[in-house]
């Protein structure tokens, strides 16, 4: 096992490979220097699979390791990480400098002019902004700022069948809480006119045809590799049902219109796919003017090549159909952006398909879009997640092709950083436990709402000889165990009374002491006449693999402060011992993370 060099003078043996080490050290040691020398253990593991995603599989059994290499750079001092981060990675720190004057934090695109640079965010309203929406809008932006371009927000609407005027109005709202704020707001549909024009275009130039053939035969041709005999039929024959196409004689379902690809190519993309459709239904802007609708296919690159999009980002999922965007651009002569792809964002157990979560949804098992179970925006707006927190993750990730599912807990490190500092520490306890103290005379006394800011004030609590303690630790305490009540005084456990069955009915106890012991229990309380009914939700993993986890919501009940019953709701909070919470209102919390 290799001896790695840690710091002057001290070495560890540790189970990595050289290379791993010494990425694992790097990133260490610049999360350090960026945060006064402590590096973030979960900032760095984020940074470690996002530059590594194949070691994905193996991160638990790494973890460990990298963890060592974390604490060891947190005990060097400043002057010998900078000089240890220098010798591994030459010219780091200058690049860092010259990065934080000039203020891009992505990588710079390809052919980018400062000034000239379109980006834009096409979502497709047809349910709630999701995290994966969260990181494209956040990327598209960053890079229009990045080059004081402009940073267009498309509303895809071209299938009338799923979209409602209800998620227009949620994805503009999930933007503006990010902090999103496009320079051009439009819909696909506004240019449908255009679209229809340029798509008989296609058509009279021989790039496309109306394709009258059966769904099933279309399938079959185009797994075969074989063109169907309407892609043959001349010229004239086209033309016409072309004209009929959008005079309405077709019905829904009798005819499409196909791009003219390649049946053989290996790209099955380019196996002359769907360009526009027929749909019956009344559209949430236009009613029920248009039938005749295009696909994403089509509608996509026209629109970046109307809008002036000079660099087009969309998830890795589109990548063979790259080809197809470029192809339909060429053969009607249009400009044409530079394409970059990222992989999309999602958390394990918590998919961000609609598939799985829109039945949830239809089925009444989840009442609504901000389910603090969700990935959608709004639901982590509501379990108390900040859009600060959202973009310093998304920003961390960087763009990548690797299609990885980060940690979870990265997440939650950068949110717990941005809320530590403003969320008042009150007291919630589960199961709550009255103790009875004998000795305790009547007293009021003062709590600081933080630990470390004074600005948040303080509260007085009137405290007798009753209070109440939580059912998990009730449980472990016995006979004879003195604790400290946190901000009170140490009481002596005299009696524990039990029910029958064992669990902790009430406890006895008695004044102890007022000195604080490293090796003492400290434990949150709640004054007998100070206590309002509480409950906290408790989000878990939505899915287990492909199933629907039927325990994804736990709530725990339990007993507050009454200052905490009093806070309005979107409040953010620690409640102390039990974790961070946002104010649901009607004395319910839901934790945020721990």
């Amino acid at each position: 096992m290799p001896q790695i060099l840690l710091s002057a003078g001290v070495c560890r043996s540790v189970p990595l490979d050289s290379e791993i080490e010494k990425l694992a050290r790097t990133l260490a040691l610049k999360n350090a220097l960026e945060h006064g020398g402590k590096a973030a253990f979960d900032a760095v593991i984020s940074k470690f699979i996002g530059s590594r995603p194949d070691k994905r599989a193996e991160i638990k059994s790494l973890i460990p390791e990298i963890k060592a290499v974390v604490q060891a750079v947190n005990a060097m001092p400043a002057a010998e990480q900078k000089a240890l981060l220098e010798q591994l990675a030459p010219g780091e720190l200058e690049a860092k400098k010259t990065h934080a004057e000039s203020g891009p934090r992505l990588p710079p695109l390809e052919g980018a002019v400062m000034g000239s640079v379109v980006t834009r965010f096409p979502p497709e309203p047809n349910g709630y902004p999701h995290i994966g929406h969260a990181k494209a809008a956040i990327i598209d932006e960053e890079y229009a700022r990045m080059y004081q371009g402009k940073l267009v927000l498309r509303f895809d609407d071209t299938n009338p069948l799923k979209e409602k005027l209800e998620y227009y109005g949620a994805i503009a709202e999930g933007l503006k809480w990010l902090g999103v704020k496009p320079d051009i707001v439009k819909n696909t549909s506004d240019d449908i006119s255009k679209i229809h024009e340029l798509g008989k275009k296609l058509v009279e130039a021989g790039g496309a045809y109306v394709c009258t053939c059966s769904q099933d035969k279309i399938h079959d041709l185009r797994a075969k590799g074989l063109p169907c005999e309407c892609r043959l039929l001349d010229h004239s024959t086209a033309l016409d049902r072309m004209g009929r196409m959008f005079d309405g004689s077709y019905e829904q379902n009798q005819a499409i219109i196909r791009f003219k690809g390649d049946m053989a190519d290996q790209n099955t993309a380019m196996r002359d796919p769907t360009l526009f459709r027929i749909i019956e239904g009344a559209h949430p802007l236009l009613g029920n003017r248009v039938r005749v609708w295009p696909t994403y296919d089509f509608a996509a690159p026209i629109e970046d090549s109307l809008d002036g999009v000079t660099h087009a980002m969309r998830t890795k999922e589109y990548e063979l159909r790259n080809a197809l965007y470029y192809a339909i651009l060429d053969r009607l002569a249009m400009r044409t952006p530079v394409m970059i792809e990222f992989s999309r964002l999602e958390f394990e157990g918590i998919p961000v398909s609609k598939r799985k979560i829109r039945p949830l949804i239809d089925n009444g098992t989840i009442s609504s879009w901000d389910d603090p179970r969700l990935p959608t925006l709004s639901a982590f707006r509501r379990r108390g997640f900040v859009p600060e927190a959202i973009r310093k993750f998304v920003l961390s990730l960087g763009i990548t092709l690797a299609e990885t599912k980060p940690p979870f807990e990265s997440l939650e490190a950068y949110n717990r950083k941005v809320i530590d500092p403003t969320s008042m520490r009150l007291f919630f306890v589960r199961d709550p436990v009255e103790v009875q103290i004998e000795g305790a005379a009547p007293m009021e006394v003062t709590l600081k709402n933080h630990p470390t800011d004074a600005s948040l004030g303080s509260r007085k609590v009137r405290v007798s000889d009753r209070v109440y303690i939580a059912g998990e630790d009730a449980a472990n305490l016995k006979a004879g165990d003195e604790v400290r009540l946190i901000e009170l005084y140490n009481i002596r456990i005299k009696q524990i009374i039990k029910q029958e069955g064992g669990k902790v009915a009430s406890i006895v106890a008695e004044v102890g002491g007022d000195e604080i012991r490293q090796s003492m229990p400290k434990i949150q309380w709640i004054a007998k006449n100070d206590i309002v009914e509480f409950k906290v939700m408790i989000p878990k993993e939505l899915y287990i693999g492909e199933e629907y986890n039927t325990k994804s919501l736990e709530i725990a009940k339990g007993g507050a402060e009454s200052f905490a019953a009093a806070l309005a709701p979107d409040t953010c909070v620690q409640f102390v011992r039990f974790g961070f919470c946002r104010i649901d209102g009607n004395n319910t919390a839901i934790l945020t993370h721990r």
